[in-house]
């Protein structure tokens, strides 16, 4: 199993590839990222100038379906043994994880799963498990018949979560135009969509940036399908079984995972720590935050011991 630097591609044990980008600084501690949904590893490209501040070697991987990462059958435990075959294949022992949004589940069940590899975590704007909330929903913003297809969802297998939100899915990219060349006109389209305080700091950013995440995390449905098709209902592991240094950060005003969901988590989590951000939305919990976030979880992985 090897590395192809310039592709960005890994070759996983059971044949498939896992696509990802690397940057921040040569040598340093391992951080993985890991992206929301639909995102992919280029969302990684934001936080590289505070990696090389803070002296951090980041990496950031496609989850199956995104990207050129093969599709599969996966959950959040088969996810994590995804991540240490990257990790093995760069030649990295020990490393701290950072999920975002729903990259946040993945970090915890890599934690939880490899805790002989994983050295700390940090989950940024992310869900709890739905079903176990109260309300037994992520969000507070729902119409009722939102809360009943999330409950729906909730009682099915995957396979028919995958199909319920396929139809919206499919017509949101469709709406959005990934292929479009323009990348201020596709950037634009997908600022539309944010948040009014998060569309700012995103407008900071150079729209061919913004633009190639997006047409990446699009180039296959298959990723956000089955992100979203696990992580609304009960996971595959459990976050009580995650025993390394945790942090949890929420945005004050993120509609999208209100703070309930960090506090459901820390209670569950023992010496979780959870810090809610002032004035501040869903995206921009991570992205004003990259330099604090990335030298907590350095320091955290050297005591451990990374």
């Amino acid at each position: 199993m090897a590395a192809d630097a310039d592709g960005g591609l890994v070759t996983l044990p059971d044949g498939r590839r896992a696509q990802y980008w690397r940057g921040g600084a040569t040598g340093g501690p391992v951080v993985v990222f890991m992206p929301g949904c639909p995102d992919s590893r280029l969302a990684a490209r934001s936080g590289a100038a505070a990696a090389r501040r803070a002296g951090v070697d980041l990496v950031a991987v496609n989850r199956p379906g995104y990207g050129r990462s093969d599709p599969a059958r996966s959950d959040h435990v088969s996810v994590a043994a995804d991540t240490v075959a990257v990790a093995d294949a760069l030649g990295v022992d020990r490393f701290a994880v950072l999920g975002m949004s729903l990259g946040g589940p993945y970090a915890l069940a890599c934690a939880a799963t490899r805790p002989e590899r994983v050295a700390a975590v940090g989950v940024v704007a992310a869900p709890g498990i739905a079903p176990e909330l109260d309300p037994p929903w992520h969000r507070d913003d729902l119409s009722s018949a939102q809360r009943e297809f999330f409950g729906r969802l909730a009682a099915g297998t995957v396979d028919e979560a995958v199909e319920m939100f396929r139809p919206d899915f499919e017509a949101y990219v469709a709406q959005l135009a990934p292929n479009d060349v323009d990348d201020g006109a596709l950037a634009g389209r997908l600022l539309q969509e944010l948040d009014p305080l998060d569309a700012r700091l995103m407008a900071a950013l150079p729209a061919a940036d913004v633009a190639g995440a997006a047409r990446e995390a699009l180039a296959q449905t298959d990723g956000y399908l089955r992100d979203a098709a696990v992580t609304f209902r009960d996971w595959s592991f459990r976050p009580e079984s995650v025993r390394c240094p945790t942090w949890l950060w929420y945005g004050e005003l993120d509609a999208n995972a209100p703070v309930r969901n960090g506090r459901w988590l820390a209670e569950r989590i023992a010496g979780a720590r959870l810090v809610v951000r002032r004035r501040t939305a869903h995206l921009g919990t991570l992205l004003e935050h990259w330099d604090e976030i990335l030298s907590t979880l350095r320091d955290a992985g050297r005591v451990a011991g990374q």
